[in-house]
């Protein structure tokens, strides 16, 4: 089933059975071809085709066999994801760096559906790090410890079906890379594979060098994150600033750490202003800022704070360009009471 669910991606109108009605109805001859891959999809595509056809004929045509009977279900599952990839441009790890080079600052929020995706996409943003932030914002937890593989390869998969321009950089939650380097790729690769994200983000600086490097050196583009890291929540006694007088020269140390090992990109966070500069200012790679001041690349935002989503939290380093909170919860009272007394629906 999770296989079917990321094969159903966005795209433009799609013809649907309604229309086969429709041609018949007026009289025009409905055109059907079978494709079982992507160039052949397009090319069906570009022609005006109405449909194509999937077929079980796909086991003689491309994989060899006399006849239909071999063919099973992954077999299938896989020519359909083959024929309904998107094909809209989309950002890449290659515009990060353009981006930075031109002087323009990269624009990034967290998502963590489809839904979320569609606005951020139409509104432009460039990229969506669909954070493990997912598991306070979402799913109620405390913290973003308890976030799962699972969780977050869902939510990737949701995000990149909502979405078709923004980069998709998916979070690695606690405990699926500070394992072993094994468990990292394996971990990475879901969220690559199952989840369709373009790039992963994990935590920590010179303790997560050798991860970075073995994800890097198996072609999964990496974010990485230093300053405050929300998984070590813990260790560090709660939300702390981070780089503080003696304590900025190990921050600094770790976001080189970072970009040597071949990291493309690098989130700062919570962390003065001035150390933030400093770092932006001697890695090659990009910055993105929560919390670390104007100085960086770029700035990434919770999607959630910036609209002003929960009445109850609002981050110090978020500005809130709405107040959804008040929006929706007067909508729902207006329905609430238009339902109660009978006003909706109308006659």
């Amino acid at each position: 089933m999770r296989a079917i669910d990321n094969c159903t991606m966005p795209a433009a109108k799609r013809n649907t059975v309604r229309d086969f009605a429709r041609l018949t109805r007026v009289g025009q001859a409905i055109t059907m071809v079978t494709a079982y891959d992507a160039a052949m999809a397009k090319l069906a595509d570009r022609a005006g085709i109405d449909s194509i056809l999937v077929g079980d004929s796909y086991g003689n045509v491309s994989l060899g066999y006399d006849s239909t009977i071999p063919v099973t279900m992954d077999d299938m599952v896989r020519a359909i994801d083959n024929c309904t990839m998107p094909a809209a441009k989309r950002n890449t790890v290659r515009d990060f760096a353009r981006l930075t080079r031109v002087g323009q600052a990269i624009t990034m929020v967290t998502a963590y559906d489809a839904a979320m995706a569609k606005l951020a996409d139409r509104a432009g943003i460039d990229s969506i790090l669909v954070g493990d932030s997912y598991g306070n914002v979402s799913l109620g937890y405390d913290s973003t410890i308890p976030v799962t593989m699972d969780d977050m390869v869902r939510a990737t998969a949701a995000v990149v079906r909502g979405c078709t321009t923004p980069l998709v950089i998916a979070d690695m939650p606690f405990m699926s890379y500070q394992t072993s380097r094994a468990d990292a790729l394996r971990n990475a690769a879901r969220l690559m594979q199952e989840g369709r994200a373009q790039a992963v983000k994990l935590e920590g600086g010179i303790r997560s060098r050798r991860t970075i490097e073995a994800i890097v050196n198996a072609d999964i583009p990496v974010m990485g994150h230093v300053g405050f890291t929300p998984q070590s929540l813990h260790a560090f006694g709660g939300y702390r600033v981070q780089g503080r007088g003696e304590d900025q020269k190990r921050v600094i140390q770790d976001a080189k750490a970072v970009e040597e090992a071949g990291a493309f990109s690098i989130v700062l966070e919570l962390m003065p202003s001035e150390l933030a500069s400093i770092i932006t200012s001697e890695l090659d790679i990009p910055t993105i800022g929560i919390g670390a001041g104007p100085r960086c690349a770029g700035q990434v935002q919770v999607l959630h704070d910036i609209l002003g989503i929960d009445p109850d939290f609002a981050p110090k380093h978020a500005k809130q360009y709405a107040n959804l909170a008040e929006t929706i919860t007067g909508a729902l009272s207006q329905y609430a009471g238009e339902v109660r007394d009978g006003r909706f629906p109308a006659e």
